[in-house]
């Protein structure tokens, strides 16, 4: 607090001593009035006592404004103090002092009062001070959420000048808590009990224009459930400020007005917290040198700020794209600027330049997540998918190798399981390479550890069906879905990052568990690590559930499209081959699936094969030659007839 207020707060203070004083003679002896004269010496003394008593609580530095419980009872004890004190000068000097022995008590109880009585109206006269008047009445909402969080959000609105909504109830997340009231505003009923309780609503004329979402826990099933009730309703569907946004009791600035906010799609996704071993994961990355290919993009960059996150010595970035890798170097220079970095413009398919920056940096631990993912884009230009997607890997795996790094973890995808797509058979390929190369490391009981991770779709990510979703609903429409029987696996960014560093802990160390039990003994055999993504989402039901998010009706306000497969898409994605058959792990969100694997050096020549015929333009020799390797190829390049609803 600045000097100027404590001063104001110590003159304050000094002037409610002196006007407590005279009440309490007057209450202690009604007959009986000291001197003038002695008026002259007590009212400093009373003064003097309770700037004593309230040093050591720091009376003078409290927000009058912002008084809470604690500044109250120090208030109190200040009040306390500073009479018995007066009262012990009075006996000392042998002044005049009243004849009632409860004198000091009387002096306490006014002096109390006197102090308490500004710090309990200032926050009432500081409500409805904030923001631009306004004309317009405020939108009635129905608040889900008890607690604090509830608590600030209406606290939040008192502060207001103009408050833009009014709470006209509150259901919490247990029906037992109905009845009660938080600030004044009744809880109506539980979460379940919407319906009825908007049907109430409705039935007294007091229907709100939106329910806001104040508890920031509430997702999944019990989410989705609302928000059907609330679309049958015709109820707008709302996200409270994070509770730091909220909290009126911040002392960094004046409190403003706040928006809410749409539920994001991802909310809706019922992934429980799956505990990760933080520890091993910081023994794995803490001041080991990593290298962190494709790190422009959604998967590298999330790697990237999850692995500075936990201290490593040097953490270079290596992309292609000039723009992307310039964007997460900035990010981490400012969230994590006391980790060294280097970002590096390369091509993972340059085995020359590669090879050159591993001897340079000489890094222990890679996360290889460097690839062309786009599966139509790949199928129009599958020479490059091959390039990048099988001989990247290989370039960056042997470079790896050769420099003794301690292990790569490759970054794969459900769409190598019985590709239809040459994106999907280039990763399954790349994946046979990993594999070979583990389980040469794994029986010669050394060398680099070559562990791949495989999971499906991130939401949010660059070419997602989501990010494209938003843009059509900016434009007002259509959402095209390709089939409405297409489905696909779904995990959030943060969520599959953190189960790549769990899954790289397992593999990467010889023997690895908990209790000390040895690892899977797939992982000797090359296995491949799949991340639980739950249960697969219709995409056309993820699309009429972002127009409902959006305040908007499917099929009557914006129009979904259907547009037919595109070239090498398949309706339902796979985690696993029916000749892998998964296995669970003892860590929760982590499957393995059983190894089919091939000899390194045969995978490693057809892999040059492939490249070299692609780089002559021979694209039917290279297919041909990527279907001899991953016989399960089924290649659809064609485009399928535009499906009907």
């Amino acid at each position: 607090m600045a000097l100027p207020r404590i001063l104001l707060n110590l003159g304050l203070d000094s002037a409610l001593a002196a006007l407590a004083l005279p009440p309490a003679i007057w209450m202690a002896s009604p007959g009986a009035w000291p001197t003038p004269s002695w008026w002259l010496g007590a009212i400093p003394g009373a003064v003097l006592a309770l700037l004593l008593a309230g040093l050591p609580v720091r009376l003078p530095q409290q927000y009058w404004r912002f008084a809470s419980l604690r500044d109250l009872v120090a208030v109190v004890g200040a009040g306390i103090g500073g009479a018995l004190l007066f009262a012990l000068g009075l006996y000392v000097t042998g002044a005049w002092r009243p004849g009632n022995m409860a004198f000091p008590l009387i002096h306490a109880f006014s002096l109390t009062a006197f102090l308490l009585a500004p710090r309990i109206l200032a926050p009432l006269k500081q409500a409805h001070r904030v923001g631009e008047p306004s004309e317009a009445p405020a939108q009635p909402v129905l608040l889900v959420g008890t607690g604090d969080a509830a608590d600030l959000f209406i606290r939040a609105l008192q502060q207001q000048r103009a408050p833009a909504f009014r709470v006209v109830g509150i259901l919490a997340r247990w029906p037992r808590s109905a009845g009660r009231r938080i600030q004044g505003h009744p809880i109506l009923g539980g979460i379940e009990e919407a319906a009825e309780v908007l049907e109430r609503l409705r039935g007294e004329n007091r229907m709100p224009g939106a329910i806001v979402l104040a508890d920031p826990d509430l997702h999944g099933p019990a989410l989705e459930e609302l928000l059907d009730v609330a679309d049958r309703e015709g109820v707008a569907v709302k996200r409270a400020p994070r509770l730091t946004a909220l909290d009126p009791a911040r002392r960094d600035g004046p409190v403003r007005r706040f928006d809410l906010r749409p539920v994001a799609i991802e909310d809706l996704l019922d992934r429980p917290q799956v505990p990760l071993d933080r520890e091993g994961m910081a023994r794995l990355v803490q001041g080991r040198r990593v290298l962190v290919t494709g790190a422009g993009g959604t998967i590298g960059g999330e790697l990237a700020r999850q692995v500075a996150a936990l201290g490593p010595s040097q953490l270079a970035l290596l992309d292609h794209g000039e723009f992307a890798l310039y964007g997460i170097d900035l990010e981490l220079a400012e969230t994590h600027p006391g980790v060294p970095r280097r970002a590096l413009l390369a091509d993972v398919r340059d085995a020359a330049r590669i090879a050159r920056l591993m001897e340079e940096i000489r890094p222990e631990l890679i996360f290889h997540a460097a690839a062309l993912k786009h599966v139509p884009m790949v199928e129009n230009d599958p020479m490059e998918g091959l390039l990048t997607n099988a001989l990247g890997t290989r370039v960056v795996a042997d470079a790896a190798r050769s420099i003794g790094a301690k292990a790569m973890v490759f970054i794969s995808t459900d769409k190598a399981v019985n590709p239809t797509s040459v994106m999907g058979a280039s990763k399954r390929l790349a994946e046979m390479y990993c594999q070979s190369l583990d389980m040469q490391a794994r029986h010669g009981q050394g060398g680099m550890r070559c562990v791949t991770v495989r999971f499906g779709n991130v939401l949010g990510s660059t070419g997602s069906v989501v990010p494209l979703f938003r843009r059509q609903l900016e434009r007002g429409g259509p959402l095209t879905v390709t089939h409405p029987d297409m489905r696909r696996y779904f995990m959030t960014v943060r969520e599959a990052v953190g189960l790549v560093l769990q899954a790289s802990v397992v593999g990467a160390e010889d023997t690895y568990s908990r209790d000390g039990a040895a690892q899977p003994p797939e992982l000797a055999d090359g296995g491949i690590f799949v991340l639980d993504m739950g249960n697969p989402v219709k995409i056309v039901d993820m699309a009429r559930r972002m127009i409902r998010l959006a305040g908007l009706r499917p099929d009557e306000d914006v129009e979904i499209r259907f547009t037919g497969l595109r070239p090498g898409e398949k309706l339902y994605e796979e985690l696993f081959h029916g000749q892998e058959p998964p296995r669970p792990t003892q860590f929760p969100g982590l499957l393995v699936a059983t190894p089919r694997t091939a000899d390194a050096a045969l995978v490693g020549r057809a892999i040059d094969e492939i490249a070299a015929a692609a780089r002559q333009g021979h694209g039917k020799a290279a297919l041909a030659q990527l279907s001899r390797l991953v016989p399960e190829f089924d290649h659809n390049p064609g485009t399928a007839p535009a499906a009907k609803a």
